[in-house]
């Protein structure tokens, strides 16, 4: 990886690139919207909103009025969690399209694989959701599709109905919650991984040997944290609305983690908190 323009390649042949600006907790209107500018102007080509965040209008704004070719932006979206269900995500999906004001989406993702009001029948209804994304994959309204916070059980339910495996699955990856049963699972399977929360929501600037790396390599904490990302095969998704630290966690591509630095973070354990349970989440 060279730069933010650099791309991994998705097991349909669509490239994605390397590092996306995430948008969570961005609000909608003009912080959502500046952020997003903020990120195209420093050289992000991949921006990752969800319907669930509510500020998909003001990310559409930003990616139709920066001027680039709409070619060269990668856009995300994920379905919310009431909206599970074949006629329901067909709806959602239009919906998300309107607030965006984009003719096709990138990547659509499944947000969450158990939500609290499909407890009971989750499989049933991520196998009707899962055949909303494959048509809509197939009539070239999306061009590509994938899963969010999804472990193997719940991969291994999906892949007994659908016809096209899942190209990513987005989950939290940062040092001290690297999920390896789901990161070995997915790679398996070739299904990306995409790294939400590679900051540790905050937690990674407290952690005493980050701090160490930082000083050793004349970087940020949170630009090691991202290169560990990058070097583990993963594609990370840092999220901030400060237009200084926007730029300075594109600036990943100048410098390498050294195998044995790269095994000492790996090595970081429950140091940033984990992953909430997916079948246990509250909404």
């Amino acid at each position: 990886m060279k730069s933010l323009k650099s791309t991994f390649t998705l097991h349909n042949g669509v490239t994605i690139p390397c590092v996306g600006f995430g948008t969570w907790q961005a609000q909608d209107g003009e912080q959502a919207e500046t952020a997003v500018r903020a990120a195209l102007e420093a050289g992000y080509r991949h921006i990752d909103t969800a319907a669930a965040y509510g500020n998909e209008e003001s990310v559409g704004r930003a990616v139709r009025a920066s001027g680039i070719d709409r070619a060269e932006i990668f856009v995300t979206s994920k379905l919310r969690n009431p909206d599970h269900g074949y006629e329901s995500t067909l709806a959602a999906f239009d919906l998300t399209m309107r607030r965006l004001g984009l003719d096709t989406l990138d990547l659509y993702l499944i947000h969450w694989p158990n939500p609290a009001q499909f407890r009971d029948n989750w499989q049933e209804a991520n196998a009707a959701t899962w055949k909303a994304f494959e048509e809509l994959y197939e009539a070239g309204r999306i061009r590509a599709i994938g899963v969010s916070n999804f472990r193997p059980h719940h991969l291994d339910a999906l892949l007994k109905t659908a016809r096209i495996v899942p190209m990513v699955n987005q989950i939290r990856l940062c040092p001290g919650d690297t999920q390896d049963e789901t990161v070995a699972y997915s790679r398996k399977h070739n299904i990306l991984l995409e790294a939400y929360s590679p900051l540790g929501t905050g937690k990674i600037f407290g952690v005493p040997l980050m701090q160490e790396m930082a000083a050793k390599y004349g970087k940020t904490v949170a630009q090691i944290s991202l290169r560990w990302s990058l070097q583990m095969g993963f594609l990370p998704l840092p999220k901030s609305t400060t237009p200084s630290r926007i730029r300075e966690n594109a600036a990943l591509f100048d410098f390498e983690l050294s195998q044995a630095d790269m095994d000492r973070i790996t090595g970081l354990e429950d140091c940033c908190g984990k992953a909430s349970d997916p079948d246990k989440i509250p909404f």
